[in-house]
């Protein structure tokens, strides 16, 4: 199909459907078998194939393998930039819609400028507009409140609090009833990626609630392929990915961090049979990490939460992995398992060795080549991921510099051919303050958090990005952003967040 009339069909498709469509991709992306073979090649992508949909998102999630293929997703609905929700169902809020819009406090109901309420009642799928004395509309609020109070909200400040709360909310319109966590709202987000739905199911625990972290873990659990690996993302019904983008190692190390983390904070009656539920799971991820490990200690170049490819191991992928690996081996003490724990510890102490051999003499940059520049990756090799190395503060520093933008805010990262551009990212942007809280640098990690707190959009809201005058850009709200924000906060409050014990 002449490419003029492949927009021409997409945008008509656009139009009708509202969602992602498919078009034209010179060469799919491979897709790793369902049995990988064993030994150091294993964790490699294999050859099959499959239709990809290409609309290209304006998140972190936008860039695929066939990345020149791709629509701008300004063919598509305008970003959400909120949510209304009940216990089943989301509703994104139109920047129209928002516009001189406020939720009433510490809820997903909306008060719009007539000064009627805008909410998405218990059972329904779109929402009503009603009165601000409907007692349905009262209830939510009620219950959304009683939610918030359940829990810990962090934050030294009442703009901090109110932050985390509007965080908190939002994580939890987009967790479904079955487990699966959407990135965002608008159709190219509504996906479940392990690595997000992990950074939820984490700052879900360390904020008192246990059941919607759990939650978020047993669909890890249920979505997990049979060699171990996940997709790079997947359906909300849990049915399978929606397109064939490449895989990406770094959930075998992001879901067992994050169970370890829900472990450390979930109430101790009942804990280990929940953990024995989960432990399947753990055990098929962390084998599969050891087992990808090459003679150098690294796993192979793959795709990262870039969602682009490397031919040499990047750091993106190279410190999560160390972080699982050290988590599924206290795991496996936990349990009862000294086998799997002394096998998972080697493993996180050869990957240790290779990353001290070939990521710290350059700073811990994006790949073990050093060919391509910073990546704001380095603050994985921090707390509550993994115990700083000895020189991890001076690179945080040199990559946060290189990092910089005249706007405030991080890259993530500074490949001239890496399509970035002068946005900024919040994940990357609000690593740095984790990270800095987590080695106890928290003024450093204070200014960097007031920064992205500063960037909320007018309904409170974390935005992806944000555009080179300052203002907030993108999707809002973004489960990822929110969960590190939650995790800074939590961290600066003077609970240090717990780091997976080295083993090895």
């Amino acid at each position: 199909m002449p490419r003029v009339l492949l927009v021409r069909w997409a945008v008509v498709a656009a139009s009708l459907a509202g969602a992602a469509f498919p078009v034209w991709a010179a060469k799919p992306p491979a897709h790793p078998p369902a049995r990988p073979s064993a030994g150091p090649s294993a964790g490699r992508p294999g050859g099959d194939e499959r239709p990809v949909l290409f609309v290209q998102p304006l998140g972190h999630q936008s860039r695929g393998a066939a990345e020149g293929s791709y629509l701008p997703v300004s063919l598509l609905a305008a970003p959400a930039v909120g949510l209304l929700s009940n216990a089943s169902a989301a509703e994104g809020i139109s920047p129209a819609t928002a516009k001189g819009a406020r939720y009433v406090e510490r809820s997903n109901v909306l008060r719009l400028p007539s000064g009627r309420w805008k909410y998405l009642p218990a059972g329904r799928t779109t929402s009503v507009v009603v009165g601000p004395d409907d007692p349905a509309a009262r209830l939510q609020i009620v219950r959304s409140r009683a939610w918030l109070a359940s829990g810990t909200v962090p934050g030294r400040t009442p703009e901090q609090r109110a932050a985390a709360e509007r965080a908190l909310l939002a994580m939890r319109a987009l967790l479904r009833p079955n487990g699966a966590m959407a990135a965002g709202w608008t159709p190219p987000w509504r996906y479940d990626w392990p690595r997000d739905s992990s950074f939820a199911a984490a700052a879900f625990a360390h904020t008192g609630h246990d059941a919607e972290a759990y939650r978020i873990l047993r669909h890890n659990a249920a979505t997990q392929r049979r060699d171990g690996t996940w997709e790079a993302r997947t359906k909300l019904d849990g049915s399978g990915p929606p397109d064939g983008r490449r895989w990406q190692l770094d959930a075998n190390g992001w879901v067992p961090w994050a169970a370890w983390q829900w472990y450390r904070e979930a109430p101790r009656a009942g804990r280990p049979a929940r953990l024995a539920a989960l432990y399947p799971m753990i055990r098929r991820a962390a084998d599969r990490a050891a087992a990808s490990l090459g003679a150098d200690g690294l796993p192979p170049g793959s795709p990262d939460y870039w969602e682009l490819a490397t031919s040499t191991a990047n750091i993106g992928t190279a410190a999560p992995l160390l972080a699982g690996l050290n988590a599924a081996a206290d795991l496996a003490a936990e349990a009862g398992r000294p086998g799997d724990a002394a096998r998972w510890a080697r493993a996180a102490g050869r990957l240790s060795s290779g990353i001290a051999a070939k990521f710290a003499p350059g700073g811990y940059r994006r790949t073990a080549d050093g060919l391509h520049g910073h990546d704001s990756a380095v603050a994985f090799m921090a707390p509550p991921f993994n115990a700083a190395p000895a020189d991890l503060p001076r690179a945080l520093d040199a990559t946060y510099e290189a990092l910089l933008l005249p706007n405030g805010g991080l890259t993530p990262g500074n490949v001239p051919t890496a399509p970035w551009g002068q946005d900024a990212w919040t994940p990357s942007t609000a690593f740095f303050a984790l990270a800095w809280a987590g080695t106890g640098r928290t003024a450093k990690a204070g200014r960097v958090l007031d920064w992205v707190l500063a960037r909320r959009n007018a309904l409170g809201e974390l935005p992806e990005k944000v555009d080179a005058a300052g203002r907030p850009a993108s999707i809002a709200p973004l489960a990822w952003t929110g969960a590190i924000t939650v995790l800074a906060l939590v961290a600066l409050d003077g609970a240090a967040l717990p780091t997976p014990p080295l083993r090895h």
